[in-house]
């Protein structure tokens, strides 16, 4: 039996609007390529992501979660089984003694208009991250940074649900934060909502450095053009952007992919590239790169699917 009959032949008690099958991944991810996901579920709770679950076990379908699919590429055959686009939106905040501020913000919710939210409220600590294109689940799965601030450095606890349905708090020194890497990068929990300490500030001040942390990226990425952001992972003793300009693979293109002509860190889709024309670029750039000065170069690019 296909996944659409089982799926509807049982109540998962998810609205149909929100159910998709075959569903083209171009359409949910920042690179604006990928194949289709064989079903495609917006989750809004975590009720629903139980009933998943269940279902997903025992049919043994395999679960892939999605945020906003901004540090992803996905093949171009696609994502079999199940993609679980998490949108669970929530913001509470508590102002605690000493301008300190507890905020719980959902993982669906995104980091810029989180970011645009605060500042609004006066609650500086997250103006560096305003530029991230992604949810607060991708950011704290990944350790996301910018300008010298990472997840890390604002996060207390973490809500995950397991893949038994079980709902825990992982505290910080639980969730393994390291460079574009956490606890999450290697387990299945699911994020669920994310706990951060922060601070009340002047308005003014938090809008002015939001607003130059913003105008640094529009001047130095290449936001114009769809990419999943930084492609590969800075060194511990160079870094990987100026060893790829060295080489002079500037512009360099393969089909519609193209190593940014502004900043070499990044891969952009130029010209309706597909996703093999992506790998194919990162490929390239990983050899010439090992073949000039012997750097094994990381993605910090998550490849999903077939």
């Amino acid at each position: 039996m296909q996944i659409r009959e089982l799926i509807e032949n049982t109540n998962l008690q998810i609205p149909e609007n929100r159910i998709h099958y075959e569903e083209p991944m171009k359409k949910h991810t920042s690179f604006k390529v990928g194949g289709p996901a064989e079903v495609y579920i917006k989750i809004q709770n975590e009720e629903e992501i139980v009933n998943i679950q269940n279902f997903a076990q025992k049919y043994k379908i395999p679960i892939t979660v999605l945020g906003n699919g901004s540090n992803v590429l996905v093949t171009d055959k696609g994502i079999r089984g199940i993609v679980l686009q998490i949108d669970i939106k929530k913001q509470s905040i508590e102002e605690l003694k000493n301008g300190q501020v507890r905020v719980i913000i959902g993982a669906g919710n995104k980091i810029a208009e989180t970011a645009h939210n605060l500042c609004k409220q006066g609650i500086s600590g997250v103006e560096e991250l305003a530029g991230i294109p992604g949810t607060i689940g991708g950011a704290v799965k990944m350790n996301a940074g910018a300008h010298g601030k990472e997840i890390k450095d604002i996060i207390k606890q973490v809500k995950v649900m397991k893949s038994t349905g079980k709902i825990e708090i992982w505290q910080k020194e639980e969730l393994q934060l390291s460079y574009r890497n956490s606890i999450f990068s290697n387990n299945k929990a699911i994020i669920l909502e994310a706990e951060f300490n922060l601070k009340k500030a002047d308005v003014e001040n938090i809008k002015q450095k939001m607003d130059e942390y913003m105008k640094i990226r529009r001047e130095k990425q290449p936001i114009e053009y769809p990419s999943a952001g930084s492609t590969f992972k800075r060194g511990d003793t160079y870094i990987t952007a100026k060893l790829i300009d060295e080489a002079g693979l500037k512009g360099y293109q393969i089909g519609g992919a193209q190593i940014s002509e502004k900043h070499a860190g990044f891969i952009i889709n130029k010209n309706n590239a597909t996703s093999k024309d992506i790998q194919d670029l990162i490929e390239y750039t990983q050899n010439t790169i090992y073949k000039k000065c012997g750097h094994k170069i990381q993605l910090e690019v998550e490849i999903l699917g077939e």
